[in-house]
């Protein structure tokens, strides 16, 4: 998969994409990362981006044809159209099934809007999807567009070190992943469960699969509804009940 993130900053993104798991798994080429300076394609002799909005108001908007050029400079250098995603608080929110679609595609590219935004023209023009990492307001596009291409890239093959890495994680099931612990077997006083300890793969896999499900019904209920439930699962939840 290729993943092009079209932005202002492109030095922000590199150090960030070249580290940890993502930066080993660039250097192997299991996934291709990068980056376009929007900068580079506007004709202003100082290379502005951006104006002041029709109407008035605070700030500056990005303006259409940067952006635009950008955008179709990659697909001429790709030969092909890729998928554009434009990160945005207006997007719908990022979910890990969004992101599991996501990585099936051989390239993306995701547009990074700062300032006050961008000129809904070239959003009209280059009909982008539209997502959201959560409604709050960030200084730009950049830190949600890593997210994404973080999420994405994982997912790939040979990224992890195993397929389980990530099918066990909080949300790849629409549950919430159950309680990690590691060496000492005590700390400040408190023990690690004793089925963990117990050498019994099954019990602990039971143990495992139990408190995944009781955490996901304490902290996030509204996820059990698309989850993939045994009937034992069910039994389980129906334990939990108040008699």
């Amino acid at each position: 998969m290729r993943i092009d993130i079209l932005t202002l900053f492109t030095d922000m993104c590199n150090a960030v994409l070249c580290e940890s798991i993502i930066g080993r798994a660039r250097e192997a080429g299991k996934v291709q990362i990068c980056t376009r300076d929007i900068r580079d394609y506007t004709a202003d002799k100082h290379r502005r981006v951006d104006d002041k909005p029709y109407g008035g108001g605070m700030g500056m908007v990005m303006q259409a044809e940067p952006i635009y050029a950008c955008y179709n400079a990659l697909c001429e250098e790709l030969g092909t159209k890729p998928h554009l995603i434009y990160m945005t608080p207006q997007g719908k929110t990022l979910t890990q099934e969004r992101v599991k679609e996501l990585a099936k595609l051989d390239n993306i590219a995701i547009l990074c809007g700062h300032y006050e935004g961008i000129d809904e023209r070239v959003i009209e023009e280059l009909q982008p999807e539209e997502i959201s990492i959560g409604d709050y307001v960030l200084t730009g596009g950049e830190l949600p567009a890593l997210i994404l291409a973080d999420s994405v890239s994982r997912m790939l093959p040979g990224v992890l070190s195993d397929d389980s890495c990530f099918e066990e994680e909080s949300h790849y099931n629409s549950l919430l992943e159950y309680p990690q612990y590691t060496h000492p077997a005590e700390w400040n006083g408190r023990t690690v469960p004793d089925v963990l300890l117990s050498g019994h793969h099954a019990n602990v896999e039971k143990w495992r699969r139990e408190q995944s499900l009781l955490r996901t019904k304490e902290r996030r209920p509204d996820l059990l509804k698309n989850a993939d439930l045994t009937e034992n699962d069910k039994s389980f939840l129906s334990s939990l009940e108040p008699k």
